[in-house]
């Protein structure tokens, strides 16, 4: 027998041993497995590279056993490739690849988590020798791939099965877009405006209550789902419990709603900004010609009249709104604010428009230079003229109003919209996290900035209310109509008194533009991210390129929004804020933590995690997830039921027709848990309903411990008694 023979057989059998059978290598083994030297090598494209010299890479790339579990650190469980379902033509899959039919051929070479590479089956004695004698390492791509493997250089037998999904290029992206949300439109427009239509303090108490027992484990929670199953909220809930991927569609829907309407809030900021490029800021006076009889200037102990209104009011609802009598009564366009929310998407694509690539860098800018310029406003509101007197108000709690459940519905709406948690905001952005982020130091440092930031926008805000009823001599409460022009009115007035308004006028809308730009481009990137997740087939062939998928988003959001810039449209904004945010969030909520904790279990959640991040969850997190977070979270839902009142704008009531069309928005996201959970189950496989629904409850391929090789995430605990089959 000739030499390659003896080394082709030893080399079969070498395979075959690992094939059959494989052992997870142990820490000394393990070792061997990292870089040793960088090597200068030729790819067959000409370039020269340098890529790295491993000491044992044979017996975790050429053996297809061992490439799926050693590989796990840079490799996602679920992420291996399957032999095609039967019935298949022969020789061929969807894909045009060739057929894979012996475990042999499955998972040769590596992956990033973003594309697959299959290769056929080795029958030649040289590539049988070559399996066990490697002649150089595989090639490194370090320009067009971000990962923590080395990677195969392409030749004619290689077939890609999975489009790359990219990775944040750093770990400081990922925290921006996350703190950029938390600080966006949620904290700086939305919390002055529930906690002053909540009663100031008695609003702060259930905040933080509700932030400890739901928004931290549920943050970490959906950080956990989005980066281990690499997709936004209806994929990943598809996965982990078919069941309830209409949570997920929920909350894109939820998402695209609230596109809507954020976009005219940045309208409105765009136009208060170079509306502040003027010589004078027009809201300080009542000499315009859109101001009234009833136009009052704020004089230091002069009482306001009674039906009275300062010169911002009139600013923001005369001038800017010019708002009619009621929603019965649409009126016109306003063209002005047409032409300011067109700008508005116009930034917001070219943000979006290269995904996170573009928007990324973006957010460098618009999470950063805000929190400067926050601090300033802190520090010049606290030197205000009676800034004490609102700041009572704020901290000092009102004990009857915490018996009510309003507070309380409201801080978990104000909790959930702050931090993103149920609208899938943070699932998307931890899908792009690579598999082994340590995202417990990432939920930490995002719910401290948020509560941080909650209490400085909170005291700048109530310190300049303070100084507002110093000067109208009146209480606090009583300083202006609880509306979600808040924010448009407030600021301004305490600006016009200062030296240089118009200065601290473009300075404070800017600010306001660029977090107002942050929320908008996560809840945006939501939609964007599923439709992708969802319809990828459909993408890949209708819209070819990710810039018209999100041209497209844009455009139809856009006239989504028209009618909120017609004369009545503060009233459609008001009744979308109400019915499709915080009446329905709770709800949402309520069935996610109940996916994911109770139907896929905690314990698997836990294994995950470990694998992921080394580390299981604290009993803290367990808890939550499993009892305390559904508890309070059914109850909100429920008090919110119970002690339903209509909503209003001011003193407006809205007619019966008004609230029917808000519930009939709100069911747009409630109606799609119920509706999709039956089409579940009715298309899920088995004999009987009860077999149908145990069908509908298993997850699709996520990976559990101890199954094709992926024990090595739980190597301390013993492997569930229901193994998840990976499909």
């Amino acid at each position: 027998m000739s030499k390659a023979d003896t080394s082709a057989e030893a080399a079969l059998s070498s395979v075959a041993v690992h094939v059959n059978q494989y052992n997870e290598p142990d820490e000394e083994h393990s070792k061997l497995l990292e870089p040793q030297s960088l090597t200068p090598t030729v790819t067959p494209s000409g370039q020269i590279r340098k890529v790295k010299s491993f000491t044992d890479t044979h017996k975790i790339r050429d053996v297809s056993a061992a490439s799926g579990a050693a590989s796990a650190r840079c490799l996602r469980p679920y992420e291996q490739v399957t032999p095609y379902p039967e019935g298949s033509e022969s020789g061929t899959n969807q894909y045009g690849a060739p057929s894979v039919r012996s475990l042999a051929s499955i998972g040769m070479g590596c992956t990033d988590g973003r594309k697959m590479v299959i290769r056929r089956v080795p029958t030649s004695p040289t590539e049988l020798f070559h399996l066990v004698r490697p002649p150089t390492p595989p090639d490194e791509d370090t320009a067009s791939h971000e990962s923590d493997c080395d990677e195969e250089e392409e030749d004619d037998e290689t077939v890609h099965l999975k489009p790359r999904r990219p990775f944040w290029a750093n770990k400081i992206q990922f925290v921006l877009a996350c703190v950029g949300y938390s600080v966006g439109l949620g904290n700086v427009w939305r919390f002055p405006y529930l906690c002053y239509k909540s009663g100031g303090g008695a609003f702060l108490i259930p905040y933080f209550i509700i932030l400890l027992v739901c928004g931290v484990p549920m943050l970490f929670m959906e950080l956990a789902v989005g980066q281990y199953t690499a997709h936004g909220p209806i994929g990943a809930l598809s996965q982990i419990c078919p069941l309830f991927k209409g949570a997920g569609l929920a909350s894109v829907v939820i998402s695209f709603l609230m596109s809507t309407y954020y976009a005219v809030i940045i309208a409105w900021a765009i136009y208060y900004f170079f509306t502040s490029f003027k010589s004078e800021v027009p809201w300080a006076s009542c000499s315009n010609r859109w101001n009234t009889a009833q136009c009052w200037v704020p004089f230091h102990n002069h009482t306001k009249p009674n039906g009275s209104q300062t010169p911002t009011e009139q600013f923001f609802e005369k001038k800017v709104l010019n708002i009619s009598d009621g929603i019965e009564f649409p009126g016109g366009m306003r063209w002005e604010l047409a032409a300011c929310l067109v700008c508005a998407w116009v930034l917001v694509y070219f943000a979006l428009w290269k995904s996170i690539k573009s928007s990324a860098k973006v957010r460098y800018i618009t999470t950063t230079l805000p929190f400067l310029l926050i601090i300033v406003f802190l520090g010049r509101s606290l030197t205000l003229d009676g800034a004490d007197k609102g700041l009572r108000f704020f901290f000092k709690p009102d004990w009857e109003l915490l018996k009510q459940s309003r507070p309380w519905v409201n801080a978990a709406s104000q909790i959930f919209n702050s931090i993103g948690i149920a609208f899938g905001s943070m699932i998307m952005f931890a899908s792009y996290n690579r598999f082994d982020n340590n995202f417990l130091h990432d939920t930490v440092a995002v719910s401290l900035v948020n509560a941080v930031t909650s209490l400085i926008v909170g005291i700048f805000t109530f310190a300049t209310i303070g100084n507002i009823a110093f000067e109208q001599n009146t209480s606090v409460k009583d300083v202006i109509a609880d509306s979600p022009g808040l924010l448009f009115v407030v600021y301004p007035q305490a600006i016009a008194k200062m030296p240089a308004s118009q200065l601290w006028a473009v300075l404070f809308f800017f600010m306001f533009l660029c977090l107002g730009l942050n929320s908008q481009f996560a809840i945006v990137e939501v939609v964007v991210t599923s439709i992708q997740d969802g319809f990828p087939d459909m993408i890949r062939k209708r819209l070819v390129y990710h810039e018209l998928l999100v041209l497209c988003v844009c455009m139809v959001s856009l006239i989504f929004g028209i009618p909120h810039i017609i004369r009545s449209g503060i009233y459609v904004f008001q009744l979308m804020d109400y019915y499709a945010a915080s009446l329905s969030i709770t709800y949402l909520a309520f069935f996610e933590v109940v996916a994911i904790a109770w139907f896929y279990g905690v314990g698997r959640l836990s294994r995950n995690i470990k694998q992921m991040t080394g580390r299981c969850p604290s009993l803290y997190f367990r808890f939550c997830w499993l009892v305390a977070s559904p508890a309070l979270l059914l109850a909100l839902w429920v008090a919110s039921l119970v002690d339903y009142t209509p909503p209003s704008y001011r003193q407006y009531p809205y007619p019966a027709w008004a609230q029917v069309l808000g519930w009939t928005i709100a069911s747009l996201s409630l109606l799609c848990i119920p509706v999709y959970a039956v089409v579940v189950i009715v298309r899920s496989p088995g004999n009987s309903w009860r077999e149908k629904f145990r069908n509908s409850i298993r997850p699709t391929f996520i990976c559990d411990c101890g199954i094709n090789g992926c024990d090595i995430c739980c190597s301390d605990s013993e492997p569930p008694d229901d193994k998840t089959t990976i499909n």
